[in-house]
């Protein structure tokens, strides 16, 4: 049986990757999460995660998140567009239940905009 785990090359790793996400993205927020997109040029989605000790002090709390966050984006990711995510968590996010969490990040995954072709998929012809 194949683990059910996130691949490797399903995660945003590099700094630049994630410097250039602070830069220039389209953003989504909720409650609990803030989320930044943009393309990647791949065919798959990637995610980043960046939950902060302002967060919560307690590290248990902060690895709890990043495991519902990476579990809701292992079930989501086939049917996202290729594109870089970073969600970053909120202070709310560490009071909250998981099932809570894990609705509003099923209704971030939603909101996504799908990328336009960048081919000439039309039946004009120039």
């Amino acid at each position: 049986m194949p683990a059910a785990g996130l691949p490797r090359d399903a995660r945003v790793r590099r700094a630049g990757d994630f410097a250039a996400l602070r830069q220039a993205s389209g953003r989504l927020g909720g409650r609990c999460f803030s989320v930044r997109w943009r393309p990647n040029g791949l065919d798959h989605a990637r995610l980043g995660l960046a939950v902060s000790k302002r967060v919560s002090k307690r590290a248990v709390d902060r690895n709890r998140i990043k495991r519902l966050v990476r579990e809701s984006f292992r079930r989501a990711r086939h049917g996202l567009p290729p594109i870089d995510l970073v969600v970053m968590a909120r202070e709310a996010a560490a009071v909250t239940s998981g099932t809570a969490l894990l609705a509003e990040l099923d209704a971030l995954w939603r909101r996504l905009p799908p990328l336009k072709p960048t081919e000439g998929t039309g039946t004009i012809a120039c």
